[in-house]
């Protein structure tokens, strides 16, 4: 199996696009409570990515998350909200592993692909989500815009791990997985408190 297989393999285990919350934001039917708690709390992992970029010695990408935290901050303001410390229990983890993960290199290659090769489609579906079912200002959207054609991260972080040791690669790999079920429970946490009745 490829290197590209096995890191796919446990993303597709929690494949985000098929979770309820982004279901139910495709959908319109998120309330907006639960888009503010995405945009506050979430936005505390995404404050997070230049480390990752950072320890990978990539400042130009570094630079280039930091632009997208203004974008981030730009699209929890339109929803009345700021980027802030995590409060969910599953946020706060995903916080700290991502601190965790992307401290050392074969661990960040793992845990920044797990996030950055979902993010063209996820974008994609937000967005959309966004513009057909959400009367929100514009300042909303350009992050899931940049986004939504942004290939270049995913495969530059596959060829870095490609680069890697065999051992380094399996570090990688489960990197991928708890970056991947991190990400998971914390929409899940999200969905849990400010979705269901």
């Amino acid at each position: 199996m490829s290197v590209k297989n096995q890191l796919d393999t446990r993303v597709e285990k929690w494949a985000l696009l098929k979770h309820p919350f982004y279901k139910a934001w495709e959908a319109g039917e998120l309330p907006q409570k639960a888009l503010q708690a995405y945009a506050s709390e979430y936005g505390a992992f995404i404050a997070s990515m230049p480390s990752g970029w950072e320890t990978l010695n990539d400042s130009e990408t570094a630079e280039e998350e930091r632009e997208h935290i203004v974008l981030w901050q730009d699209f929890a303001s339109g929803l009345d909200t700021k980027i802030d410390k995590a409060q969910l229990p599953a946020i706060k983890e995903l916080v700290a592993s991502a601190e965790n993960l992307f401290s050392q290199e074969p661990t960040a290659l793992g845990a920044l692909y797990a996030f950055e090769v979902q993010q063209p489609e996820t974008a994609k579906s937000k967005l959309e989500g966004l513009k057909a079912h959400y009367d929100l200002p514009a300042s909303v959207e350009p992050y899931f815009e940049e986004h939504s054609h942004n290939e270049h991260e995913a495969e530059k972080l596959l060829g870095r791990i490609n680069e890697l040791s065999e051992d380094d690669q399996k570090i990688a790999f489960q990197a991928c997985e708890q970056m991947s079920s991190a990400l998971w429970d914390a929409l899940t946490d999200i969905y849990d408190t400010h979705c269901k009745m």
